[in-house]
């Protein structure tokens, strides 16, 4: 096994990968006590040779590394990739490119869902993936023997299940079924988060205006504290804590220690004079410049039958063409159908609309019906009057 320590011996890898078709990519990472994920380990294989690359290594510089990455080339091929490419986005500015999403192609090809890398390879290659270094602590050092065997592993049986999934989508002429997934991962603002947004994730249950300008104006001064010091949000603030702020707007250090699980010390340092002042940003708001929740998708009344008939479409025509629905359409696209023929989703769009969109439309219609014959649900084309 080669564990790489050294930027020479880094670029020397590098140098060696030149002019390869595609490499697998892979990582290791901790987060648990940062906001930024701590990356632990990149593990990269060629046509030939694989090696894992440890960030940690005294010295060590990853800018040959970055460089194969934005090489365009060199395709690289990653598993579930989203959370890999957050980490280089965050180190480089930039996404690898270009890029293939294994799970992604492996939904386009009939494996369901969002399937696992350990699935994926056995269903593929009949390999076994040792899993009992899967929660490890990547940080540490010296890394063992088995934890290097595991996180290569990760990238030399990507190689033919990379090669087999290719075969497929071109005997089946679906490479273009990845476009769309694969813009939204070359773009770097699916990585970044911004701190104006932050409220979205917050559960709440009202939707008063002034509640959501308090809301969004302290999980934005969290976020960004959060970043700045490059620790967990839940370490400097709770959600609980900024939601019970938002319900009451303090406007004074001793209201604003009252808050539950925030406390007098909290409340009269430099936080508290913060959130103090993000809450006055937000009751200062003119009316016209509060916040709004996102508008809700009600559903005509009497429609939820057709949802349920194009749900069980759905389900036909993915199973029919060995498509995950996920990647098709979703129940809010479905809603959306059942109530406007024109609706702004991607099942009725390009090679999802020739899918399931026109006979999702059909059986709307009345030009499409479900029947049962022998126990089996099947479609009936009904002609015209």
């Amino acid at each position: 096994m080669m564990l790489i320590t050294t930027t020479a011996d880094l670029a020397a890898f590098v140098t060696r990968l030149k002019g390869a078709e595609y490499v697998t990519v892979d990582t290791e990472f901790m987060r648990e006590k940062t906001y930024w994920p701590q990356l632990c380990l990149v593990q990269v294989a060629g046509p030939d040779e694989a090696a894992a690359i440890d960030p940690l290594a005294e010295g060590m510089d990853l800018t040959p590394l970055f460089e194969l990455l934005h090489d365009p080339g060199v395709l690289k091929v990653f598993h579930a990739a989203r959370q890999d490419v957050e980490i280089f986005v965050h180190l480089t500015g930039a996404v690898p490119a270009p890029l293939f999403d294994t799970q992604i192609a492996a939904m386009v090809c009939g494996f369901g869902d969002s399937v696992g890398y350990e699935t994926l390879i056995t269903k593929l290659t009949s390999a076994r993936i040792d899993k009992s270094s899967r929660f490890t602590d990547w940080s540490q050092r010296p890394l063992t023997e088995r934890q290097l065997s595991y996180a290569l592993s990760d990238v030399t049986h990507l190689r033919p299940a990379y090669e087999k999934l290719r075969r497929r989508l071109a005997k089946t002429g679906r490479e273009h079924w990845l476009d769309e997934e694969n813009v939204i991962l070359a773009d770097p603002a699916t990585y970044r988060v911004d701190p104006e947004e932050a409220w979205r994730r917050l559960k709440v249950r009202t939707e008063k205006p002034r509640f959501l300008a308090v809301l969004k104006e302290v999980a934005a001064w969290r976020e960004r504290e959060a970043q700045r010091k490059d620790i967990p949000r839940n370490r400097v603030l709770r959600d609980e804590a900024i939601v019970e702020i938002a319900a009451h707007a303090p406007t004074t250090v001793e209201d604003l220690a009252r808050t539950r699980g925030l406390g007098a010390s909290l409340a009269q340092g430099r936080y508290g004079t913060e959130v103090l002042a993000a809450i006055q940003t937000a009751l200062a708001l003119p009316p016209d410049q509060l916040p709004r929740p996102d508008p809700r998708n009600d559903m005509p009344p009497g429609i939820a039958p057709t949802v349920e008939l194009l749900r069980v479409l759905l389900k036909m025509v993915c199973d029919a063409n060995d498509v995950a629905s996920k990647l098709v359409a979703n129940v809010s696209d479905l809603e959306a159908i059942a109530a406007d023929d024109e609706a702004d989703v991607p099942a009725l769009k390009g090679w999802r609309r020739e899918l399931f969109g026109e006979p999702a439309l059909k059986l709307k219609h009345g030009r499409l019906a479900l029947a049962i014959e022998k126990r089996k649900v099947k479609l009936v084309d009904i002609p015209a009057v």
